[in-house]
């Protein structure tokens, strides 16, 4: 945590946005799209796998090539990061095509998808200039990579699925229909006029100016999904809706640091830079993801075992599949360690006791749901075997 472009920041950065946030969002896209929208994903299995076993690799090879500095560790996971998103883009864009219901959260994702192409694009761009074959210049990608990758991709889709996620599983009212309507079209249409800048080598007050805006933009997202939090018909706090809170309370203090950072000498420029992508990875984009998952997989366990098994065993409740009382213990930890990587930015030998904290919270998330998932495998065998019992 001292330095941005730091081998081993790169490395960690990389395995916490494809490793972690792609991997969770490209699982939700592919689950939500036929519960959402009705889109139908051809081969949902074999694509699964496929996506994920590329991006493990492509996430491990180009952390290997960021810390060890290997061109041939570049140049493998420029390829299996390629076939992993490029058959995503693919499967989940002809899906998207087909939709005949248009709504908030797939109008979004219209946008996130080809947000996440030219993301790729430029990450393909990065990967083969360190592996060595430098086709373009490398100023201009590594400026408009992590941009397009987290506002475009990340925010897109996050901004989608919170326009269903928050008032179906939250009990809020809804998103206010102008915001719906504008802000994802508004966010891409930054991005697009800030590549734009970049590729014009415009002057700096341009690309501030559209920085201003994007900021602008996406505050107004997190303020929104604070004041309907404040709505709610139930007063009741769980887990999921605490992530949801930390991580749209992280994203208005990594935009605040972000533009403080224009504004003051270089020694403190680096310090808030960091700050802003520490709150903007692990507090925004994977708080929302852990607040999401506390609903969705409980649901969709829920949902499939009410359609296969209604009137054959009784179907646990979302909150017996997943108990709260798991999601807290997990909550407390995650909360602790974005508290000491933050105090590790001044006081850097906090990044160990960090660092436990942090592979402990995600150790508790992966226990919580693999219990889930055990919880349905569980309710699916004993179904079959009363079945076959009574069958006889």
């Amino acid at each position: 945590l001292l330095e941005r472009q730091a081998p081993a920041t790169l490395a960690i950065v990389h395995l916490f946005t494809l490793g972690v946030l792609s991997m969770a969002m490209c699982g939700a896209m592919m689950q939500l799209l036929p519960v959402v929208a009705g889109a139908r994903i051809k081969y949902p299995r074999l694509l699964a796998w496929l996506v994920h076993l590329h991006l493990v690799a492509g996430s491990v090879s180009l952390a290997l090539g960021f810390w060890q500095g290997w061109e041939r560790a570049y140049l493998a996971a420029a390829f299996f990061l390629a076939l992993g998103f490029g058959a995503f883009i693919l499967a989940v864009g002809a899906g998207l095509w087909r939709v005949a219901a248009r709504n908030a959260t797939t109008r979004a994702m219209a946008f996130a998808v080809p947000a996440l192409s030219v993301a790729v694009a430029l990450g393909m761009g990065l990967a083969l200039y360190r592996g060595g074959f430098a086709i373009v210049s490398y100023a201009p990608l590594s400026a408009l990579h992590p941009l397009w990758g987290l506002a475009g991709w990340t925010g897109l889709l996050l901004i989608g699925l919170a326009y269903q996620v928050v008032p179906m599983f939250q009990l809020t009212p809804n998103y206010p229909a102008p915001l719906t309507r504008w802000l994802v079209p508004a966010v891409f249409g930054l991005l697009m006029l800030q590549t734009l800048a970049v590729a014009a080598n415009a002057p700096p007050i341009a690309a501030y100016a559209v920085e201003a805006g994007l900021a602008a933009a996406l505050a107004g997202f997190a303020l929104s999904t604070l004041h309907l939090h404040r709505s709610r018909r139930r007063r009741q706090i769980d887990a999921s809706l605490l992530f949801w809170r930390i991580s749209m309370l992280s994203l208005i203090a990594a935009i605040v640091l972000w533009e403080a950072a224009r504004m003051l000498p270089p020694g403190w420029q680096a310090k808030l830079e960091l700050s802003a992508g520490l709150l903007t990875i692990a507090g925004f984009a994977l708080g929302a993801i852990n607040g999401m998952l506390y609903k969705i997989v409980p649901f969709l366990i829920w949902f499939h075992l009410q359609s296969r098994l209604q009137g054959k065993c009784a179907i646990p409740n979302m909150k017996e599949i997943l108990p709260e009382a798991w999601a807290l213990r997990q909550l407390w930890l995650y909360l602790a360690a974005l508290a000491a990587l933050l105090a590790a930015l001044v006081l850097p030998t906090l990044v160990y006791p960090a660092a436990v904290l942090l592979g402990a919270s995600a150790l508790a998330l992966w226990h919580n749901l693999l219990r889930a998932a055990f919880c349905y495998r569980r309710i699916a065998r004993e179904a079959r075997q009363a079945v076959s019992a009574n069958t006889r």
